[in-house]
């Protein structure tokens, strides 16, 4: 599977309040979050479904990971998904370890499973 995801009982303001906490522990802070409901609906397209994508980022991470290779910078920042799905809340990502194996780098995958095993950390922690 090329991503991550969770259900959790909270409502996607909830979810998206404590996945910010969690990242905030991890060094990650939230860069933007982009309401795509809200985003279509303004260009007059039908779109009922909360759905918000968070861009996040660990400066210091991309920093290191962008000295080892500069194509990496495709895949950053990272995005989290909170999004309701049959009347759940899910929080997921794609897995940065999956990203960066389109770059055939051992070293970038090492760095990336560390920062994917991070971030699930927070997802977890925000269920």
């Amino acid at each position: 599977m090329f991503d991550y995801t969770v259900e959790t009982s909270k409502s996607i303001d909830e979810a998206i309040e404590s996945l910010q906490e969690s990242l905030k522990e991890e060094k990650f802070g939230v860069l933007w979050t982009f309401d795509i409901k809200e985003k279509l609906q303004d260009k007059g397209l039908e779109f009922d479904e909360n759905y918000k994508v968070l861009e996040v980022c660990n400066p210091h991470e991309a920093q290191r990971i962008l000295h080892k290779n500069k194509l990496v910078g495709y895949f950053l920042p990272c995005k989290m998904v909170v999004y309701e799905d049959e009347g759940k809340t899910k929080i997921g990502m794609p897995k940065p370890s999956m990203l960066v194996s389109m770059v055939n780098d051992e070293t970038i995958k090492e760095l990336a499973q560390d920062i994917e095993e991070r971030l699930k950390r927070c997802i977890d922690m925000s269920v």
